[in-house]
């Protein structure tokens, strides 16, 4: 999450410049040197601190969102939702907060909040890419695709070089069966950042595609930088079983299971 005391803090110098004001900032600068060195404990105090002494300060609502921050990299759900909740109470249309609420209500599990803060956030701003890119994504995953596709087209242009395009556009085409459009995205993202799962995808597109050989090249690259994968295994056992290599096939498929794939799923190649 990103945190933003430091130009809380020099908006609010620039501002006002009274000496009464001066402790209030004096903890604004101590509680960013905390959040720089990752020491969440200290930030959490120093902001503490820092409401306490001017409790009215229309700032407040840049220090409870950070607060909130630091409160969730000290995995204290609850206490960064209510933090996030009295920024909003303050500013109720600030981009930061509603997007960061979202965040945090996404690691609560409670998905249906997390998806109407995303859309708040998208009523404020409805360029805002981070909150296009969460809200498109519980919509793909959630079988909304209308919303998907909306929300990803204002992240393919506003944002066409970012990874997060890539990976909304790669899901989007991967999940909706356009697996030829998906296939620069994930090449795109395992050139930038060559992660298992952006392996697996791209595996699972030229199968899909019955391209086996681009399919063997890839899962081959990807096991020999993961080679204890689950999804890995499942996508060989699917590329030997095309090859009818049974034995192989199944000896893949039992492997990925060992390993912590779906066994339903992997079962589910050998069914006729």
């Amino acid at each position: 999450m990103s945190l933003a005391v430091s130009a809380g803090a020099q908006t609010a110098t620039d501002s006002v410049g009274t000496s009464d004001e001066e402790p209030y900032f004096i903890l604004m600068g101590e509680a960013d040197r905390a959040i720089a060195q990752g020491n969440w404990t200290e930030a959490v105090a120093r902001l503490s601190d820092v409401i306490a002494v001017s409790p009215d300060n229309h700032s407040n609502a840049l220090v409870y969102c950070n607060l909130g921050a630091c409160y969730g990299y000290l995995e204290e759900d609850s206490l960064a939702l209510d933090a996030y909740d009295k920024s909003l109470a303050i500013a109720p249309r600030m981009l930061t907060a509603l997007v960061a609420k979202g965040r945090q209500l996404l690691v609560m599990n409670r998905d249906r909040e997390a998806y109407d803060a995303f859309s708040t956030a998208i009523e404020v701003d409805s360029l805002s890419q981070s909150p296009r890119y969460y809200r498109g994504m519980m919509a793909l995953y959630g079988g909304n695709r209308d919303v998907a596709e909306a929300d990803f087209d204002v992240l393919r242009s506003q944002a066409p070089a970012d990874e997060s395009t890539a990976t909304a556009l790669a899901a989007l085409y991967s999940m909706t069966g356009r697996d030829m459009e998906a296939l620069p995205y994930l090449r795109r993202l395992i050139a930038g950042n060559p992660q298992p799962e952006y392996y697996a995808s791209l595996a699972g597109c030229y199968l899909a595609l019955e391209r086996l050989t681009d399919a063997s090249e890839v899962i081959g690259e990807a096991m020999e930088k993961y080679p204890a994968d689950p999804e890995l295994y499942y996508y060989r056992a699917w590329l030997n079983r095309d090859r009818y290599m049974l034995s192989d096939a199944r000896r893949d498929a039992a492997e990925a299971i060992r390993l912590g794939a779906s066994p339903r799923k992997v079962n589910a190649l050998f069914v006729k």
